[in-house]
């Protein structure tokens, strides 16, 4: 099922979605001030080509310790990234989410751009890893 749901949710958009974070993450690397960004927006990319049977969570949880992304400095790097541009792909993602979540097909798609909105308004000491 979820094979099903990847390649119907890359052929109905994912693959422009992950495209764009692509890009970001490529826009990003040119600057000397986007660099903490970039690996950040690849690995949303990866998520966003093939979302089902992964999902996101924070290093933190997942190491059982936290680390430089995941204290103040993380904090510090998320606000400068919501300001700067999170806010707005986290608008993007919702607004698609709301119109996908009109129909009964379309429910699991709203589903994974709304976590797509939720990681787009913080990036920094999050980490895809697969389901279980």
């Amino acid at each position: 099922m979820r094979l099903l749901l990847n390649i119907l949710w890359f052929i109905f958009g994912g693959w422009l979605s992950g495209l764009l974070w692509l890009l970001g993450g490529a826009l990003l690397a040119i600057t000397v001030v986007g660099l903490p960004y970039t690996g950040a927006a690849w690995r949303i990319a990866g998520f966003a080509f093939w979302p089902y049977g992964k999902e996101i969570v924070s290093r933190d949880v997942l190491n059982g310790q936290g680390d430089l992304g995941t204290g103040p400095v993380g904090c510090v790097l998320n606000v400068i990234w919501f300001v700067l541009g999170g806010w707005y792909i986290a608008l993007s993602h919702l607004l698609i989410a709301l119109a996908e979540a009109i129909s009964i097909i379309g429910i699991p798609f709203a589903i994974k751009d709304l976590q797509l909105a939720a990681v787009a308004v913080a990036p920094i000491g999050k980490v895809v890893v697969k389901k279980p």
